[in-house]
C-alpha cells in the first residue's frame, strides 16, 4: 500500500467489523450524490423562478445529455471495479502492488479521450436529436429552443464532467470517499453562487437565461476536475498514479473495455429509454412535460441514500472478492439490503403524505404556469412513493453485481426494468388504454418493482461471488 492515511480504509473493508466501515464509505457517497443532484436542483430552483417553460426545457434536455454522458460513464465504473479488486487483493496479501495505480491511470487517460469525442459529437447532434422528439406544437415552440440552447453549452463541459467523475470513481474503488466529498463541496458551492448571477444577470454580467445554468455547470465542473486531479497526482491520497500511467496500456485497456462496455450499454440503454419516455411525454402539453421532469428530479433526491449505499457495496464487494473473501461480500450485501429498506420506508411515507409542499419548494405557486405543473408533479410524487423501497433494493443489487465485475448482469437487470417493463407499459397506458398521466406515473413504478424482484432472485443464485482479477498470491510486486 502507499502508506497514505486513506490506505487504512482498504484493510478495514476486508477485515474485522463489516457494517461500520461500509457505512463509513457510504455516507460520503450519499453526500456526494446529494451534492451531484444539487447541480440539477440549483438549475431547477432558479429556472423555476424564470419560467415553467425553462423547467420543461431541462426535462427535454436531460435525457439526451445523459445518453451521451452514460456512454463514457461505463468506463469510469470499470476503473472503479478494477481498482477495488486490486486494492482488496493487495490488502489481503499485505503487499505493495502498483496494479491499482496502473489501472487507475489507464482508466483516467482512456476516459478523457472518450470524453473529448463524446463532447464533440454531442454538440453537433443537439438539433438533430431534438428534432426526433414528436413534441406537442406548443412544446416545440416554447420549450425545444430553450433545451437546444442549454445543451449546446452543456456539451462543452463534457471533458470536465468526465474528469471529475473518473476521479470520484477511482477514489471510491480505492476506499477513499472523503477526498472526493471535499472537492464536490467546493464545486457545488461555486455552482450555487454563480447560477443565479449567470441566469438573471448581475452588475456587469448579462442575463444568459437557461444558457447561464449550463455555463455555471461548466465553470464549477472545471474547478472540480482541476482540484480532483491535484489530489490524485499531488497528494498521497488514493491509488498511486504516475504520469506515465496515463498512457493507456493495451492489457489494462482490454480489461477496462471488457467491464466497461456492458456498463456503458447499461447506462446508455437506460438513458435511451428515458429519451423514448420523454418523447412519449412530450406529446402532452407543457405543464405535464415540466411536471415529469420536476418529478424525476425530486425522485432522484429521494434515491440518494440508496445510490450512495449501492456505490459503497460496489467497493466493499469488489475489495472482498479481490481478497478472496466471498462470504464477507455476501454478508455486506445482506446488511446493505436491510439498511436501504429501513431508510426508504419512512422517506416513502413522507413523500406520500406531503407531495405538494415538497414540489412547491422547487416551483413556487406564483411563477408562470406553475399551478398545473405543481398539481401534476404532486400526483407523480405520491404514486412514485410506492416504489421507493423496491428502487433501493434494485440499486443495491446492481451495485453488488458491478462490484463483483458482473457488469453484464447489471446491464440485463436495467434493461428488464426499463425496456421490458417501463417503456412498453408507458406506451400502452398513454396510446392504447388512454390512462393519461396516471398511466405514465404507474409505469415508472412497475419498472422498478419488476427490476427489484428479478435482481433479488438473481442475487440468491450466488453465482457472482468470484473475483475478476488475480488472487492476492498472484498480484505482481511493486515495480
Amino acid at each position: 500500500m502507499d502508506g497514505s492515511p486513506s490506505s487504512a480504509h482498504a484493510s478495514d473493508l476486508v477485515e474485522g467489523d463489516l457494517l461500520r466501515p461500509m457505512l463509513r464509505v457510504a455516507w460520503p457517497l450519499v453526500l456526494i450524490q446529494l451534492l451531484q443532484v444539487m447541480y440539477n436542483v440549483a438549475d431547477t430552483f432558479w429556472l423555476g423562478r424564470l419560467s415553467a417553460d425553462a423547467v420543461g426545457a431541462l426535462s427535454l434536455a436531460f435525457p439526451l445529455v445523459f445518453l451521451f454522458i452514460s456512454i463514457g460513464g461505463g468506463f469510469t465504473a470499470a476503473g472503479a471495479i478494477l481498482v477495488a479488486q486490486h486494492t482488496g487483493a493487495s490488502a489481503a496479501s499485505s503487499g505493495s502492488s502498483r496494479e491499482a495505480g496502473k489501472v487507475a491511470g489507464t482508466a483516467l487517460g482512456f476516459v478523457m479521450l472518450v470524453a473529448l469525442v463524446l463532447g464533440a459529437l454531442g454538440y453537433l447532434a443537439v438539433e438533430p436529436a431534438l428534432a426526433l422528439i414528436p413534441a406537442d406544437e406548443q412544446t416545440a415552440t416554447d420549450i425545444v429552443p430553450l433545451a437546444a440552447a442549454y445543451m449546446r453549452v452543456f456539451f462543452l463541459a463534457t471533458p470536465f464532467l468526465f474528469g471529475f467523475f473518473t476521479f470520484v470513481s477511482l477514489m471510491r474503488g480505492y476506499g477513499d470517499t472523503r477526498a472526493p466529498l471535499r472537492v464536490m463541496v467546493v464545486s457545488v458551492a461555486v455552482n450555487v453562487v454563480i447560477d443565479p448571477v449567470l441566469i438573471f444577470g448581475w452588475g456587469p454580467v448579462p442575463a444568459y437565461g437557461i444558457e447561464g445554468a449550463a455555463w455555471a455547470t461548466l465553470i464549477s465542473r472545471a474547478i472540480a476536475t482541476v482540484v480532483g486531479w491535484y489530489v490524485l497526482f499531488g497528494t498521497p491520497a488514493g491509488p498511486s498514479i504516475r504520469p506515465g500511467d496515463l498512457v493507456p496500456k493495451p492489457a489494462i485497456v482490454k480489461k477496462v473495455v471488457r467491464l466497461g462496455v456492458p456498463s456503458a450499454l447499461e447506462q446508455s440503454g437506460v438513458a435511451l429509454a428515458f429519451v423514448v419516455l420523454t418523447a412519449l411525454v412530450a406529446t402532452f402539453p407543457p405543464a405535464i412535460v415540466a411536471a415529469y421532469g420536476l418529478g424525476n428530479r425530486l425522485i432522484s433526491l429521494v434515491f440518494l441514500p440508496a445510490m450512495g449505499l449501492a456505490q459503497a457495496v460496489n467497493t466493499v464487494v469488489g475489495q472482498n472478492l479481490g481478497a478472496e473473501k466471498p462470504d464477507r461480500a455476501r454478508r455486506a450485501v445482506r446488511a446493505a439490503l436491510i439498511v436501504v429498506t429501513a431508510v426508504m420506508l419512512p422517506v416513502a411515507a413522507l413523500a406520500a403524505a406531503f407531495p405538494t409542499p415538497i414540489v412547491q419548494l422547487f416551483l413556487p405557486p406564483g411563477s408562470a404556469g406553475a399551478s398545473e405543473t405543481i398539481a401534476y408533479a404532486s400526483s407523480y410524487l405520491r404514486v412514485a412513493s410506492v416504489m421507493f423501497v423496491f428502487t433501493g433494493i434494485f440499486e443495491v443489487s446492481r451495485g453488488t453485481f458491478r462490484g463483483a465485475g458482473r457488469t453484464t448482469t447489471a446491464l440485463a437487470l436495467s434493461l428488464v426494468a426499463v425496456w421490458l417493463v417501463r417503456v412498453p407499459v408507458t406506451y400502452a397506458a398513454v396510446f392504447v388504454y388512454d390512462f393519461g398521466t396516471a398511466g405514465i406515473w404507474w409505469a415508472v413504478v412497475a419498472g422498478d418493482v419488476a427490476g427489484a424482484l428479478v435482481a433479488l432472485a438473481w442475487l440468491a443464485r450466488g453465482s457472482w461471488t468470484s473475483s475478476v482479477v488475480d488472487p492476492p498470491s498472484a498480484t505482481p510486486a511493486d515495480d
